[in-house]
């Protein structure tokens, strides 16, 4: 999937990208954070009946602040994400972590069933295979059954799948959107073939989210120990999507109907897309979405502060990890002041030369302290992280200038005590498939893997 991506925009449009790429600059996240108001708890949060009052907000963030190893970044970080977004953080959402293709696809074949009113979904790649063909039918069961389906792809993420495969849905009165076609003549004004929509969300009844790194392809759908005909054993994604149900749902909702917007879809038949909705559990969440020509990048903001005031650990897993030098400085700075900072990325991969750059960045994270993995029973694609315990990320923000500058993306954060220890747990069994980057083995790598970290880095944009 990544080859596609990587060899469509390199070989054939390097020169459009890096005009554009160049141009485009992230946010100093240490003006950012100088700026934002030294308040200990949020200015606002959103729960199914309103506002809450300052008193049951600095109630919620005492609660969180109360088990063994009590953390502060949580307060500092809301109010420099507070400065850079209109997305408010809601209460009262319940967080299921589904920790891989499995599990997401399980979940969303359940709530798409129980559909009534409207099935929205959004994927940067939805393939004509065995699982493409099984979203296919039941989408077409539900809207033949009088539910309105409303599918956006992108059309480079997606650019080997037939037409007909589309054309079967839209058929059938399913309203189907594809993201910025490759055609500039389709494309229409403002076409930018380096713009993709790399977000990956299902929205039932506008109550029920899922969304994480989860493409639709059967990559993700085999087990480890599955094999094909010819004996030969496919290689296996690793990813992770999240399931919301709450008022979380409704910023879900916004962002895709201002995608199909913007990308100038038919208008959509008039269905409950806001209904009322209840609280269903304990999870503050906070929607975060990105897309290029905004100067806050808000996964950015997200990341280099989560990171910048973190106090205990920082553990994260992503599977394009090209970062760029303020990332860099807060990983290290973390891990020097004693933050226990490990990093899982991938081993295996559909990406050469996003491996080889990732390594580019291995000796000075490694002489700071940082503990790096690589995952070697799968191909890892997740984009998580979880801080001192109490503030997670999942989503489709990977830690690289395509995803930072020109995708639009989306992240669900959550701060939770009980969301975080599953995602822990996660991690941990992850840990256990992978392979520790040790610093003497890796001072004496050969010559020429060096140069070639060297050399691949410097085209790292393109990746």
């Amino acid at each position: 999937m990544r080859i596609v991506k990587s060899f469509c925009l390199f070989f054939l449009f390097a020169p459009i990208l890096s005009l554009i790429i160049g141009c485009a600059t992230l946010p100093n996240v240490t003006d950012l954070m100088d700026k934002a108001p030294a308040a200990e708890t949020p200015r606002q949060i959103l729960s199914s009946k309103g506002l809450l009052s300052p008193k049951k907000i600095r109630a919620i963030m005492e609660r969180l602040k109360k088990p063994v190893a009590p953390t502060d970044m949580v307060g500092r970080y809301i109010a420099v994400v507070e400065s850079v977004t209109e997305s408010p953080l809601t209460k009262g959402n319940k967080a299921t972590l589904l920790a891989d293709g499995q599990a997401t696809y399980a979940a969303m074949f359940k709530v798409m069933q129980s559909a009534k009113d409207h099935i929205h979904l959004e994927s940067y790649i939805i393939e004509d295979d065995e699982v493409g063909s099984k979203f296919a039918d039941l989408l077409l069961q539900k809207q033949a059954d009088g539910v309105q389906v409303n599918v956006i792809y992108d059309s480079v993420g997606s650019m080997k799948t037939p037409a007909s495969f589309f054309q079967r849905l839209r058929d059938s009165g399913i309203q189907v959107v594809g993201f910025n076609p490759i055609n500039p003549l389709k494309g229409g004004e403002g076409w930018d073939l380096t713009h993709r929509d790399h977000r990956k969300i299902l929205i039932v009844d506008g109550k029920n989210a899922i969304i994480g790194g989860i493409n639709i392809s059967e990559v993700y759908s085999s087990s480890p120990f599955q094999r094909k005909q010819s004996g030969k054993a496919p290689i296996r994604w690793r990813d992770t999507d999240i399931q919301i149900e709450g008022p979380a749902v409704a910023e879900f909702q916004k962002l895709f109907l201002d995608t199909w917007l913007k990308q100038k879809g038919a208008k959509l038949t008039e269905r409950n897309y806001f209904p009322n909705l209840k609280e269903r559990g304990n999870a503050l969440v906070r929607v975060v979405g990105s897309t290029p020509g905004e100067d806050n990048r808000i996964p950015f903001v997200m990341y280099v502060s989560a990171i910048t005031f973190a106090e205990h650990s920082i553990h994260m897993t992503n599977s394009y990890f090209i970062p760029d030098d303020q990332i860099i400085k807060a990983l290290t700075d973390a891990a020097a002041r004693g933050v226990d900072v490990k990093i899982i990325l991938p081993g295996i991969t559909d990406s050469q030369l996003a491996l080889y750059a990732q390594r580019y960045y291995y000796s000075e994270l490694l002489k700071s302290g940082v503990k790096l993995y690589e995952h070697s029973t799968s191909l890892l694609h997740a984009k998580t992280a979880v801080v001192d315990q109490i503030w997670s990320t999942v989503g489709s923000t990977n830690m690289d200038s395509l995803s930072l500058l020109s995708n639009d993306e989306v992240n669900a954060i959550i701060l939770s005590r009980e969301f975080a220890i599953e995602m822990e747990k996660m991690f941990v069994k992850d840990l256990a498939d992978s392979r520790q980057i040790q610093w003497d083995d890796w001072v004496e790598r050969p010559v020429f893997q060096r140069i070639r970290t060297w050399f691949v880095h410097l085209f790292s944009d393109w990746l």
